[in-house]
């Protein structure tokens, strides 16, 4: 077999079980990119931790940093940022896949969401690529009540946020994460793939709040208000119209009562159930994140 041969084979077969990979995570310090750094390193892959501030250079909104992101990566993790389903999504990650693709990286895995009609393009876009892909779509992330911009108010004492009284079945990160490494083994059978992952029951975001403020023993409150109202707010806080206007529509739409369902993803991927929200509550608050 000649060396351009080799190489042929070895660019169009992924690595056999029990081999390590290179994976490149974008968003490795977010909420999901972090743990799934961590889990893909615990499984003996060599992570390339990639972020727009870190040592692996990595922007969405700039195409210059992808190639040295990608190159020497077997697999990769995609988590685009702000939301999957944001304007010119389908485009950037699109683009990324293709030169993934070109420069070898044949595994992709994309995040997107349950239910959230404006993550079409970008899906479309990782199958449309040439790569080996996997989607993997998640419900609401419990670690959004304690990280990021809802984090404050928890801690203020109160929650204010457009979801009415619609149930979630909300998913630990952590879940996330296992799934995505194990989706990315090339003989997990998920290429070509579409996997949905929830936690394992149905809560309101007035029950999530509840029973935070229960681990906690402090008060916290949940407030319900419109998505106009809340975009509202976005805006008043220096959020681009662009943003704003495309998070009142995801609120609208995706917080309307069609994803209060249970996903049976994390356990035919994982072979276990996923964690429940109350140990997440009880951990975090044992960790003091939401304290005054």
């Amino acid at each position: 077999m000649t060396e351009n041969a080799l190489n042929t084979q070895q660019l169009n077969e992924p690595q056999s079980n029990g081999q390590s990979m290179t994976v490149l995570v974008t968003g490795a310090s977010g909420k999901t990119g972090r743990r799934v750094a961590e889990a893909a390193e615990a499984a003996g892959h060599t992570v390339r931790a990639a972020s727009r501030s870190g040592a692996v250079r990595f922007d969405w909104y700039d195409p210059t940093t992808w190639e040295d992101a990608l190159r020497g990566a077997d697999a990769a993790y995609l988590a685009y940022m702000p939301d999957v389903g944001a304007p010119g999504a389908g485009e950037a990650v699109g683009a990324l896949a293709r030169q993934a693709v070109a420069l070898g990286v044949r595994r992709l895995v994309l995040l997107s969401a349950r239910g959230e009609d404006q993550a079409e393009p970008a899906e479309r876009a990782v199958r449309e690529s040439g790569a080996r892909w996997t989607v993997v779509r998640a419900s609401w992330f419990a670690q959004n009540l304690s990280e990021g911009p809802l984090l404050e108010g928890m801690r203020a004492g109160e929650l204010v946020f457009p979801a009415g009284e619609v149930l979630e079945p909300f998913i630990d990160s952590r879940d996330i994460a296992d799934v995505v490494v194990e989706v990315l083994r090339p003989d997990s059978g998920y290429a070509g793939r579409v996997v949905e992952i929830s936690g394992p029951r149905l809560l309101s975001f007035r029950d999530a709040v509840a029973e935070v403020s229960a681990a906690t023993g402090r008060e916290i409150r949940y407030v319900p208000v419109s998505a106009r109202e809340y975009g509202g707010a976005l805006a008043g806080y220096g959020v681009p119209a662009e943003e704003a206007e495309f998070l009142i529509e995801l609120f609208e739409t995706n917080l309307d009562g069609r994803n209060a369902y249970l996903s049976e993803g994390v356990r035919e991927v994982l072979g276990r159930a996923p964690r429940d929200f109350a140990e997440f509550a009880r951990e975090q608050a044992e960790a003091g994140v939401w304290k005054a």
